[in-house]
């Protein structure tokens, strides 16, 4: 884990290609707290299942009363084939959308998808065994950070993290937009979104932890490759009534969640960004970029890191 020193730095943003969940900017002072280098890896979760036992939400039959509760009244339940285990796997397509808000797109419910079979039944993590760990609901988060003996971060504390000590920056390097220069900061994608991309960094899915240079603080993976979890539940106005406020201390998130786009299902805070994200399409690979997702979603592409409190002495890594 990384030391992060805690302070004041100014939260969200003004800008103008950030969404507006995002805004307005406010000051927010958090304390100083422990959080992992890296996202959690295959390699890291497999150690806890087998310690355990632990089956993920991806593994479990699909709980129909669950997916009624978190739908309009109505909502007839789900065929037999959408309720033996799996997750969404994302899949490019064969020409451009004309609706990009249509994320069936390109995300495909696949029998069999976890954190062992990341593409679904037939692929593996063998060889992936650095790679950030997908398909972990937010539940198996804290699960796992629950069993090493940490917890997830809050909102504030990772934003705080993945700048990196630059105040007011749109990304965790700087000023400068991936399409401004040569140097690659982040696995992000490349190229038309979501029909080609073309791996210019490298990568045309989820990279190995520490593919990409450190932030500020030394914390790899701050933008793009991953989204991570987060302990807060998801508010889309949060910001603003924060706004209200010269500073915020030590926030931990509101006390439920709010998005009147999603108004039967609880949400909870995905930071970061991921390899899916491009400058045309989200750019949601920015420090100030926010998501709400349902706690017992996984997907192809969410991930997580862990943080711990601690004493303001402590000043080392380990």
């Amino acid at each position: 884990m990384v030391w992060i020193p805690g302070g004041e730095f100014t939260m969200g943003t003004d800008s103008e290609i950030g969404w507006a969940e995002e805004k307005p900017a406010h000051r927010v002072r958090v304390a100083p707290f422990w959080i992992d280098e890296t996202d959690v890896t295959n390699a890291q979760f497999r150690a806890f299942v087998e310690a355990t036992n632990y089956v993920t939400t991806a593994e479990k039959p699909v709980d129909v009363a669950e997916i009624l509760r978190q739908s309009p009244p109505g909502t007839p339940p789900p065929p037999p084939e959408k309720l033996v285990p799996g997750s969404l796997v994302f899949h490019p397509t064969a020409k451009p959308p004309k609706d990009l808000r249509d994320f069936s797109q390109w995300w495909t419910w696949t029998s069999g998808a976890n954190w062992r079979h990341p593409e679904g039944p037939a692929s593996s993590i063998d060889g992936r065994e650095n790679h950030p760990v997908v398909h972990v609901s937010w539940d198996d988060a804290v699960a796992y950070a629950t069993w090493a003996g940490k917890r997830l971060p809050t909102e504030a504390e990772w934003e705080f993290a993945a700048r990196g000590g630059l105040d007011n920056k749109p990304y965790v390097w700087g000023d400068d937009t991936p399409s401004d220069t040569n140097i690659i900061h982040a696995n992000i994608w490349q190229g038309d979104f979501p029909t080609k991309n073309t791996g210019k960094d490298g990568y045309v899915g989820p990279s190995p932890v520490r593919a990409f240079p450190p932030n500020g603080y030394g914390l790899y993976d701050m933008s793009g490759n991953v989204w991570q979890w987060c302990g807060d539940w998801y508010q889309v106005d949060l910001y603003r009534q924060r706004a209200t406020q010269k500073v915020t201390l030590n926030p931990q998130g509101p006390e439920k969640s709010f998005d009147p786009r999603q108004p039967f299902s609880p949400l909870r805070v995905q930071k970061g960004g991921s390899f899916l994200c491009n400058d045309s399409y989200c750019s949601r690979y920015r420090p100030s970029a926010r998501h709400g997702c349902t706690p017992d979603t996984g997907m192809s592409h969410i991930g997580f890191r862990c943080a711990r409190s601690a004493d303001p002495s402590e000043k080392s890594t380990q």
